[in-house]
């Protein structure tokens, strides 16, 4: 595996929030400094010309301006936890195989944190280093082949519902951090008892992810009651109160992935006959509106969890209704 350094990992004002953020928990810390750190896992190793050349596809974005450090300071690297594959790893190392590489197996992009302070780091002032969603936090010299250490698929576990009864669900749902409510653990109680067997632990990672509010919206849709009266509207149902109430330019609303409401005309270029040729035709563009439910995901994991929302936003304007050509997208 090759150890290869890149440029700064963060701008100077994001290290000048960072060394605050330290300085307010540990008062003895005067600089911090953060690099990008490449791992690649590519056999043969390559040498000379060639390794230069992976060196320079490695070397992107602005080289942040970074303090001076004397050796005596804190280092520890922040890396994908074990076990995980970065989403920043697949496309890096699809693009080295694209770009001459095509033994590479893997890379993997961690953050080299320099930490100059007068004592040691508490747990505390280290969490502010790492996303603890997605990354391990360890001092540099822990033997970094563990990352691409390859795991056989573990065998599904069940969880001894039959013999211990609801306890193990419980002790499940708390070692495993399914955020299980009471309510779905009598359901798997009271399922798995019908089956007359014991789950496994594979059975209950799919049901707390496809189960969860994320994906199923079981608040945001549920009925509400005040006291022994059922309300009339759920949370979805009063957010589809407007477009009910003022329907005017609304072409599709809330049957599919976005909303669609009527745009102006417009010249555009198609490509037609024969020839492929361009030629100009106008028709209306209407526009795409999407908003994407990703509050929850994106508080506890952020970089990730926005990532994945603006992903679905892509996603469900170009899956929402037939003879789409986006054009461009706006944020707000």
């Amino acid at each position: 595996m090759l150890a290869l350094p890149g440029s700064g990992a963060l701008s100077p004002f994001r290290r000048k929030q960072l060394l605050e953020r330290l300085k307010a928990r540990e008062p003895g810390v005067r600089k911090v400094g953060a690099h990008f750190l490449h791992l690649v896992s590519i056999d043969p190793q390559p040498e000379g010309a060639e390794l230069d050349r992976l060196r320079e596809l490695l070397n992107y974005g602005p080289d942040w301006p970074q303090p001076e450090f004397d050796g005596s300071e804190v280092v520890l690297l922040a890396l994908p936890r074990r076990g995980s594959i970065s989403p920043w790893s697949t496309k890096a190392s699809e693009i080295a195989r694209l770009c001459g590489f095509p033994n590479t197996h893997r890379i993997e992009r961690a953050v080299r944190y320099q930490v100059a302070a007068s004592g040691s780091l508490g747990q505390e002032s280290r969490a502010e280093l790492f996303d603890r969603m997605t990354q391990d936090l360890v001092r540099e010299g822990v033997p970094l082949e563990e990352l691409f250490a390859p795991e056989s698929p573990r065998p599904p576990e069940a969880v001894p519902l039959l013999s211990e009864g609801r306890e193990a669900l419980e002790r499940a749902n708390r070692e495993m951090a399914l955020a299980l409510s009471p309510e779905e653990i009598a359901y798997l109680e009271t399922g798995f008892g019908t089956l007359g067997r014991d789950p496994t632990d594979t059975e209950l990672m799919m049901f707390a992810q496809v189960n969860s509010e994320h994906c199923r919206h079981k608040i945001f849709n549920a009925e509400w009651w005040d006291g022994d009266q059922r309300l009339e509207h759920s949370l979805f149902d009063l957010i589809r109160q407007t477009s009910a109430h003022s329907p005017e330019g609304l072409l599709s609303a809330y049957v599919d992935n976005a909303a669609v409401i009527s745009g102006g005309p417009a010249r555009r270029l198609y490509i037609s006959g024969p020839g492929h040729e361009y030629t100009v035709v106008e028709e209306p563009a209407h526009i795409c509106i999407k908003v994407e439910t990703h509050n929850h995901p994106t508080a506890i994991s952020p970089f990730p969890g926005a990532a994945t929302g603006s992903g679905g936003e892509i996603r469900d304007g170009a899956a929402t209704g037939r003879g789409a050509r986006p054009k461009a997208g706006i944020t707000g």
